[in-house]
C-alpha cells in the first residue's frame, strides 16, 4: 500500500489531469506527484491549500472521503472580519446550508498561524479586519468551509486544511510531499 502525504499549493487541481475547458491547462497534481497508482482520498479546491491524501488502497480513500466514517479534518482559516461568539457558536452547533444541516464542527478563533506565503497573496485592505480560524469537520461537502463561513457572516480569504486524522502538514512545504 501507497500513501502520500502533499502539500497543495494555491491554484492546483485534486486531480492528476485538467478536464477544465478553460483556454489553458491549469496546473495538476501531474506536476508535483512522479508516483504511479495514486489518487486523491477526498479533495481540495483549486482556491484552497493543505494536506491532500493519496493513495493506491480504496478502503483507505473511502475511509477518508465518506462522511459516514466521520475522518477529522482539521482547516486553518483565514476570515474577513472579527468573529463573534455567536458566530462561533453557530459553527460549533452545526448550520444549515442549501443542501441540509451541516454536523456541529470545532470553531476557535486562534492567533495567526506561521503559514507560508500565499502565492498570489491574500488581498489587504486597511478598513477590513481578518481574523483566523481553527474548524475541524467530520465530514466534507463541496466548499463546505467556505460556505459555513460566509454563513454566519465571516467570508473566508484563505483556507489551509492542516490535518486529515493523525495525518499533518508538519515537515511538509508547499508543492512537496513525503510518504506516510
Amino acid at each position: 500500500m501507497t500513501t502520500i502525504l502533499f502539500n497543495k499549493p494555491f491554484g492546483v487541481l485534486s486531480q492528476f489531469t485538467d478536464r477544465g475547458t478553460e483556454g489553458s491547462p491549469r496546473p495538476t497534481l501531474s506536476a508535483f506527484v512522479d508516483v504511479k497508482g495514486v489518487y486523491p482520498a477526498g479533495r481540495l479546491d483549486r482556491d484552497s491549500e493543505g494536506l491532500l491524501v493519496l493513495t493506491d488502497d480504496g478502503r483507505l480513500q473511502a475511509r477518508i472521503a465518506s462522511p459516514k466514517f466521520k475522518a477529522p479534518k482539521r482547516y486553518l482559516v483565514q476570515v474577513e472580519g472579527t468573529p463573534e461568539e455567536a458566530q462561533l457558536a453557530a459553527l460549533r452547533a452545526g448550520v444549515t446550508l442549501r443542501d441540509g444541516p451541516t454536523r456541529p464542527a470545532g470553531a476557535r478563533a486562534i492567533a495567526p498561524p506561521a503559514l507560508w506565503p500565499r502565492d498570489p497573496p491574500v488581498r489587504y485592505r486597511k478598513s477590513v479586519p481578518d481574523a483566523w480560524l481553527e474548524i475541524e469537520l467530520t465530514e466534507g461537502r463541496n466548499r463546505q468551509v467556505r460556505r459555513m463561513c460566509a454563513h454566519v457572516g465571516l467570508p473566508c480569504l484563505r483556507l489551509v486544511r492542516w490535518s486529515v486524522g493523525d495525518w499533518t502538514l508538519d515537515g511538509i512545504a508547499p508543492g512537496t510531499w513525503r510518504r506516510a
